[in-house]
């Protein structure tokens, strides 16, 4: 794998079914063994779903990963780890899951593709992501 890094990415992380905390936390662990360092860590946040109906509140968070990865990279990882913890898609659009991981900053690059954007497009509609990435210290401007 090519390396450009270590580069700064803004994580937002989710989960709404089985023990959250348990999925978030093997989630992190596994980003950093994966993919770089997990700088930081936001505290966690329960809301309600946000583009589908569920009665289960979801937990939610964001982190400062160093990688050298590249971004899309980046994202198929993101998508093992979320497989790995046992995370399926059952329809196309919305759903109940055992974790989410979203690449929200890479750095202040601008990607905008069928397969990534970055910045993430809903990224500022979210208070999920907004409140947590408000305790975030970057190192980079928005």
């Amino acid at each position: 794998m090519e390396t450009i890094g270590p580069n700064r990415v803004v994580i937002a992380f989710g989960s709404n079914l089985g023990e959250r905390e348990q999925n978030i936390a093997k989630a992190i662990a596994l980003l950093g063994k994966n993919c770089g360092a997990v700088a930081q860590v936001s505290s966690y946040y329960e809301n309600p779903a946000v583009g589908f109906e569920s009665e289960q509140l979801f937990l939610n968070g964001c982190l400062l990963l160093l990688t050298n990865l590249m971004p899309k990279e980046l994202l198929f990882a993101l998508k093992a780890i979320e497989q790995q913890i046992g995370r399926v898609k059952t329809r196309e659009g919305y759903e109940d899951r055992l974790i989410d991981l979203d690449i929200i900053f890479y750095e202040n690059q601008v990607i905008n593709d069928t397969t990534l954007q970055i910045p993430h497009p809903k990224y500022h509609e979210r208070d999920f992501v907004l409140k947590p990435l408000a305790e975030l210290q970057l190192g980079f401007s928005l």
